[in-house]
C-alpha cells in the first residue's frame, strides 16, 4: 500500500481527483439556482451542456433523491443563515471539497492527512452556516428599534398593522426585509400574522422581538393605541442594547484571550510544519502520533466548550 501510494500511478489520480472536484464545485457555485429549465424556455430542444455539467446535474439529483423527506433540517439552518443557495447544491460541493483535500492528502503523500482534512470539511460548512446565521440574527437585533419606529409612524399616518408591516419589508434593510417580506407573503395566503411574527422570533433566537409579538397579539385582542405600546416597547428594547454593549465591551478581554488560545496549538503546528516537516509529520504516521493527535483534539473540544460558557455570559 505504501509503495502504492508512492508511486506515480497514485500521483496521477490524485490529481484527477483534484480536477473532477474543482470542476464541480466550481460548475455548482456559478450555476443560478433559478434558472428556468430549457424543457420550458424552448419545448422540444434537447439537453445540451458540457460532461461536468452532466456530472455535476446527476450529482445533485442523486442528492435530492437522497434527501427526498430528510431535508427539513438543513433548509432551516440555511433559512437561519439566509443561504439562498440549495441544500442539494452544498452538498455536493462539500463533497466536492471533502473530496479535492483527500486527493491532497495523497499529493502530499500523508492519506491520514488527506482522510481528516477530507472529515473535516463537513464540520468547517456547518461552522460557516452557524457564523453566517449568527451575523444575520445580531443585523436582525440591530435593527428592531428602527423597524419599531418606522411601524409606529405607519400607524400614526393611518395605515393598518398589514399595510405598515409590508413597508417595512419594501423599505427596510436586509435581513429585516426579509423576514418581514415573508411574513407579508404567509399573511396573503391566509396564515395569521401573529403565528408568521411568532416564527420569525424564533427563527431569529431574539427575545425582543418575541416580546413585539406579544405586544401586537394583546392588542389585537383587547385594543388600544398601538403605536404608543410599540413607542414603550421601543424603549425597553434600546436601553436593554445599551446593556448588551456595556457587557460585550467587558467581556471583550476574555472572548479576545479565548481565541487566541484555540489558535494557538494550529498556529504552532503551521510553524512548526514549515520549519521541521520531518518533525511534525510524524503525529500523521505514527500509531502514537495518532493518539496524541486524538487526545489533543478531545482536550481542545473541553477547553473549547469551557471558554465558551465563560465568556458567554447571560443577563
Amino acid at each position: 500500500m505504501d509503495a502504492f501510494l508512492a508511486s506515480h500511478a497514485a500521483l496521477t489520480i490524485a490529481w484527477a481527483l483534484l480536477g473532477v472536484a474543482a470542476l464541480i464545485s466550481v460548475f455548482l457555485v456559478t450555476l443560478p439556482s433559478t434558472k428556468l429549465p430549457l424543457s420550458r424556455r424552448r419545448p422540444g430542444a434537447g439537453q445540451q451542456g458540457s460532461s461536468v455539467q452532466r456530472l455535476a446535474n446527476a450529482a445533485t439529483a442523486t442528492v435530492e433523491k437522497a434527501m427526498r423527506g430528510r431535508s427539513g433540517s438543513v433548509d432551516s439552518i440555511l433559512e437561519e443563515a439566509g443561504v439562498t443557495t440549495p441544500a442539494k447544491d452544498l452538498i455536493v460541493i462539500t463533497g466536492a471539497a471533502a473530496l479535492a483535500c483527500f486527493a491532497f492528502g495523497l499529493v502530499l503523500g500523508a492519506p491520514v492527512v488527506g482522510v481528516l482534512m477530507a472529515l473535516l470539511c463537513p464540520v468547517i460548512g456547518r461552522m460557516l452556516l452557524s457564523v453566517l446565521a449568527d451575523r444575520r440574527r445580531r443585523a436582525f437585533g440591530n435593527q428592531l428599534d428602527e423597524v419599531l419606529q418606522m411601524i409606529a409612524g405607519s400607524l400614526r399616518a393611518g395605515y393598518s398593522l398589514p399595510q405598515a408591516v409590508g413597508t417595512i419589508a419594501q423599505e427596510a434593510a436586509k435581513p429585516v426585509s426579509q423576514e418581514f417580506a415573508r411574513v407579508t407573503n404567509e399573511t396573503r395566503v391566509g396564515r395569521s400574522m401573529i403565528d408568521s411574527l411568532d416564527d420569525v422570533a424564533a427563527r431569529m433566537r431574539n427575545e425582543d422581538f418575541y416580546w413585539i409579538t406579544q405586544a401586537i397579539g394583546i392588542n389585537r385582542e383587547v385594543g388600544g393605541n398601538l403605536a404608543d405600546v410599540l413607542d414603550n416597547v421601543s424603549k425597553t428594547i434600546r436601553e436593554r442594547s445599551q446593556m448588551k454593549r456595556q457587557v460585550a465591551s467587558l467581556a471583550a478581554d476574555g472572548k479576545l484571550s479565548a481565541i487566541i488560545l484555540m489558535l494557538l496549538p494550529f498556529v504552532v503546528a503551521l510553524f512548526l510544519f514549515v520549519l521541521s516537516p520531518n518533525y511534525i509529520m510524524k503525529l500523521f504516521t505514527e500509531p502514537m502520533g495518532w493518539m496524541m493527535l486524538a487526545a489533543g483534539a478531545v482536550m481542545l473540544g473541553i477547553g473549547g466548550f469551557w471558554l465558551t460558557k465563560v465568556i458567554n455570559l447571560k443577563y
